[in-house]
């Protein structure tokens, strides 16, 4: 297909026969190279930063000699991910991919509690259980540098238009999004995954964003069933449960300065070393449960949001941490007994009372969740 006749030639992920070039770009990017450097081998880029960027050059030239296309791409992207998940957690646990069919592709839609590893961890489960990966909604704002756009559409990325300006251009934009999301279902049967919502539940509390669910349906012909057309794209709720979030004290500086009124200001950078402690920080033990399609005689976004809702809720896992911090939020002397309540105890009592207890709310919203409770905000 030429790019004439490609209508999402410039959001969609590379097709196999662009993999080679794309790799000869990323293998002469001097800046993957030099930010590759500084994280790989820091002591030699710090004395020698030209031969530091010239071994990234030629390890990466070494590492994909032989890839040709996406599938092969991600086989090798298979192993780091092996070792980040068995560094970074405690175990990881699966449930419910049994009752999917391996013959059907579905839109896989889950809460959103980390950029990379939430996809990373769905796209993990399938290729264990032999399904086809997904193609993986990733906002621009992500995708500053040409060569992270080049890594995240080999990985089977597709973007999504954040950054667009203008009511006509982010229509524009999202009637092209909801047209390649149906595209990949119905018409090339490729399984497709995006979070319920645009940023992540930072308050640890999962709502699906009625607004996704409007994108989808976008692209409905006026001649269609709205029932149907949200039935045809064989919508598959995941629940991903992590016993601890590496980047939970960050987010509780962010709910401390909106719970006072006041506007939180990143450091520069501070959006890559989300990223990356994301990635390599303690997750503890993490379980991911992919629930039934959702399917029914529905009427409005707010009705599949709520049926998306209902399944992340049922198949949500607490742990005893999640209990932990909604009794010491409720100023009840619970007993720290397990790992990861202990250690947030330890880290509490180590900072000012009320930016703990934004930290506290994040595990204890899970429970409020799980029981159909509203939210913990601080502010009660």
């Amino acid at each position: 297909m030429t790019d004439q006749l490609d209508l999402f030639a410039d959001i969609r992920p590379y097709h196999d026969d662009e993999v080679p070039s794309c790799l000869a770009r990323l293998r002469a990017d001097q800046e993957l190279q030099q930010a590759l450097s500084k994280w790989l081998l820091p002591r030699v880029h710090g004395q020698l930063p030209g031969l530091s960027q010239w071994l990234i050059r030629q390890g990466l030239a070494w590492k994909f000699r032989k890839v040709e296309n996406v599938a092969q791409f991600q086989a090798i992207m298979a192993k780091p991910l092996e070792r980040v998940l068995r560094k970074s957690t405690q175990g990881l646990s699966v449930s419910g991919l049994e009752q999917l069919d391996p013959k059907q592709a579905y839109l896989f839609v889950s809460n959103h509690r980390d950029i990379v590893m939430d996809p990373a961890l769905v796209n993990w489960s399938l290729y264990h259980q032999g399904l086809q990966t997904v193609r993986i909604a990733i906002g621009d704002n992500l995708l500053s540098r040409p060569y992270a756009s080049d890594l995240m559409r080999l990985n089977k990325s597709f973007i999504v238009k954040r950054s667009v300006s203008g009511m006509r251009e982010k229509l524009k934009a999202a009637k092209q999004l909801s047209l390649y999301i149906h595209h990949c279902i119905v018409n090339e049967q490729a399984n497709v995954w995006i979070a319920q919502r645009e940023g992540r539940a930072k308050d640890g509390y999962d709502r699906t964003n009625p607004a996704v669910i409007g994108m989808f349906s976008l692209s409905c012909p006026k001649d269609r069933n709205y029932a149907d057309y949200i039935n045809e794209l064989n919508i598959v709720p995941v629940s991903i449960s992590y016993e601890q979030n590496p980047c939970d004290l960050q987010h509780a500086k962010e709910l401390l300065a909106k719970a006072k009124d006041e506007r939180y200001l990143k450091s520069e950078g501070e959006d890559l070393r989300s990223i990356a402690r994301g990635i390599t920080g303690d997750k503890g033990r993490v379980h991911l449960a992919f629930g039934r399609p959702v399917k029914g005689d529905f009427s409005s976004d707010a009705e599949v949001a709520a049926a998306i809702d209902q399944q992340v809720q049922e198949n949500l896992r607490l742990y005893p941490v999640n209990h932990w911090a909604l009794a010491k939020l409720q100023g009840q002397a619970a007993q720290a007994e397990d790992r990861a309540s202990q250690q947030l105890s330890e880290r509490i009592q180590k900072m000012p009372d009320d930016l703990g207890q934004m930290l506290l709310l994040q595990y204890a919203n899970a429970v409020q969740m799980k029981s159909g409770l509203p939210a913990l905000t601080g502010q009660e």
